[in-house]
């Protein structure tokens, strides 16, 4: 009898350690699914924060306002903008064109009227070049009878905004839309024509936002590869800085921004043509170069 009842605990202890060996084991596949899935929803959640911060860090890349600026190399050769040729054609924009090809192609902004066009077009007039002249409003209200001449003589004249304010600090399309619309529909009242849907942005300062803009309203942008500075009307280059800054930097396919309030331009703009055109350099249309599909 005692012998059976000793039977009867090992067969129980027994039991019990199996049951205790099971539940042990159930216990450790419960606790490893729990970590599983902890690190599996970590994991989720830490990829899809990756992914927002990409997202935001897009948007603010898109957004970001810059100022156009250049880095120049060799003598002769194309300067490198901040954004490169290829990556402005997505947006309709330019800042440089062949560099297979001896051409340059003029462009003045003109903010107002000190005297100093005129000069610059009798230069262009001698030479058979064409520019182009990207105007604000106040240009095109004060100078009229300047717009027209541009007009007459072949020249294509382009828009500069209304107010020439920062655009790059524009973000909504109505507000931007209307600087743009502002001057195209004053050039029509002027000169009877429509203006060609040529930009620059004011100062330089643009945004990826801003090239998408001008593009959805048919705009060509237009950046530029060779300028100085010229634009200080109290502290005019001499005609030998001039020369040491247009001369040296000329490059195949330069798009040249001057400003036409500088008296100095007006003064040296029939020399400066006629160097550029001692060195091989002929002269282009931005029509041209839009018509080419090159940079």
């Amino acid at each position: 009898m005692i012998a059976m009842r000793r039977c009867y605990a090992i067969s129980i202890i027994g039991m019990e350690g199996k049951n205790m060996n099971h539940n042990k084991k159930k216990i450790l596949k419960v606790t490893a699914l729990f970590v599983f899935m902890f690190f599996l929803g970590w994991g989720a959640g830490s990829l899809q924060k990756q992914q927002m911060k990409k997202t935001v860090e897009t948007v603010s890349v898109q957004n970001q306002a810059d100022n156009w600026g250049l880095g120049f190399g060799a003598e002769g050769t194309q300067p490198t903008g901040n954004v490169t040729a290829d990556e402005l054609k997505k947006y309709n924009a330019w800042y440089v064109g062949d560099k297979s090809k001896n051409v340059i192609y003029l462009t003045f902004d003109c903010g107002y009227e000190n005297g100093n066009t005129e000069p610059i077009l009798d230069a262009l007039k001698k030479h058979n070049a064409k520019a182009t002249f990207f105007v604000v409003g106040h240009f095109l209200e004060s100078a009229p009878d300047i717009v027209k001449r541009m007009e007459a003589e072949g020249h294509a004249v382009g828009n500069h905004t209304y107010h020439h304010p920062d655009m790059s600090s524009i973000s909504d399309m109505t507000s931007f839309q209307k600087e743009m619309d502002d001057v195209a529909s004053l050039y029509q009242t002027v000169t009877g024509k429509e203006m060609i849907k040529y930009y620059r942005p004011p100062q330089g300062k643009y945004s990826t936002k801003n090239l998408e803009m001008a593009k959805e309203l048919g705009y060509h942008t237009f950046f530029w590869s060779l300028a100085y500075v010229d634009w200080n009307v109290d502290d005019q280059p001499t005609k030998e800085e001039a020369f040491d800054k247009l001369l040296t930097r000329i490059h195949p396919g330069a798009i040249v921004l001057l400003h036409s309030t500088s008296k100095t331009n007006g003064e040296i703009l029939d020399e400066l043509l006629t160097k550029w055109e001692e060195m091989g350099y002929t002269f282009g249309t931005l029509e041209e170069l839009v018509a080419s599909g090159s940079a």
